[in-house]
């Protein structure tokens, strides 16, 4: 045990000293600016590539820096169960949630279909489709240690991904006069399109509170889908690469956990004191293992790839965009 966290704490270190400078760069954003341009999970990977850049850390930290970007990210997903409710996402009706479903469905096979038209590799349209369709950052994380995705592709759809889930945010709600969306179309809108819980919030509360509270729950209802998604690669996965289909690969400990936490919080069975501490954890360690990834990071890599990788994530948002905007109109919503 001791030697296994003597070998842990150079790379964690250096993860965790990350993190605190990622943080520290998003509260000068908002003293600065009064608002977030890049969040968090973003600055830790742009950190860590330039550390990686300047300053190749020595073997010594690899064992830590390699925890940090697997065990701690799966961690994260796990806690990530506690904001979500399933009763409260089955009470907005069986339509819209199976609507929601199959947006998911129809994106990621879309966007990864763009992808490979870009000659993109196979893995990095799959981490690109997954992130656009379903929870971006978060999702990319969570399906990456499944198909075992280079530390570069993950980087490099996170970074891109990010960017324009900033944009969004911005530009989405000059779409309501445009599109003529109602207070509850333009928050179903909000939550098939964008891609984090708090960008959520962020381009809905101005509007109203009713768009701030159904944006969220379409939004939920994306990332639970994140469960048969990871279960679905997993199982494709193992086919793919001549491997036995054990329990573990059609159901990985943390996408168990991810989906168990769903259940209790369902049931009312997640102390209501636990679940914001949770939430705060699993952000914190999310960013560390970005944090991680950065610094595994070849820089030059992700510039190579730069044009594809943008064109293919602008084209799937839009994608996305049409399919989302399709939904709300044969739904009725008003």
């Amino acid at each position: 045990m001791r030697k296994a966290i003597n070998q842990l704490t150079p790379g964690l270190s250096l993860c965790g000293l990350i993190t605190l400078s990622s943080y520290y760069l998003e509260y000068l954003e908002i003293y600065l600016f009064e608002r977030v341009w890049l969040e968090t999970l973003v600055m830790a990977i742009l950190l860590g590539s330039a550390v990686r850049t300047f300053y190749r850390p020595n073997s010594r930290f690899d064992t830590g820096i390699h925890f940090g970007a697997k065990t701690l990210l799966e961690i994260a997903v796990v806690l990530l169960g506690a904001s979500v409710s399933a009763s409260a996402i089955m009470a907005q009706g069986a339509s819209l949630i199976g609507g929601i479903a199959l947006v998911v469905v129809i994106a990621i096979i879309a966007s990864y279909s763009i992808g490979r038209l870009a000659r993109l590799p196979k893995k990095m349209a799959i981490l690109i489709a997954c992130g656009n369709s379903i929870c971006g950052n978060s999702a990319i994380a969570a399906v990456a240690p499944i198909i075992d995705a280079d530390g570069n592709d993950v980087a490099s759809s996170i970074a891109f991904t990010a960017v324009l889930g900033i944009a969004v945010v911005l530009i989405l709600p000059i779409m309501i006069p445009l599109l003529n969306l109602t207070v509850l179309q333009y928050g179903v809108f909000a939550g098939l399109t964008v891609y984090a819980v708090p960008q959520v919030l962020a381009a809905t509360t101005s509007v109203s509170l009713i768009s701030a509270h159904i944006g969220t729950l379409v939004k939920l209802v994306r990332v639970l889908m994140l469960g048969p998604v990871v279960l679905t690669l997993s199982m494709l996965n193992s086919r793919n690469s001549g491997k036995r289909l054990t329990l573990s690969h059609m159901a990985p400990w943390f996408i168990v956990g991810f989906l168990s936490l769903i259940t209790m919080r369902s049931f009312n069975l997640i102390p209501q004191f636990f679940i914001e501490p949770a939430h705060i954890f699993s952000n914190l360690l999310t960013v560390m293992s970005m944090a991680a990834l950065g610094l595994g990071v070849d820089v030059r890599s992700v510039a190579r790839a730069g044009y594809r990788v943008t064109a293919v994530v602008v084209l799937s948002f839009v994608t996305l965009f049409v399919i989302s905007f399709v939904l709300i109109k044969l739904l009725g919503l008003n």
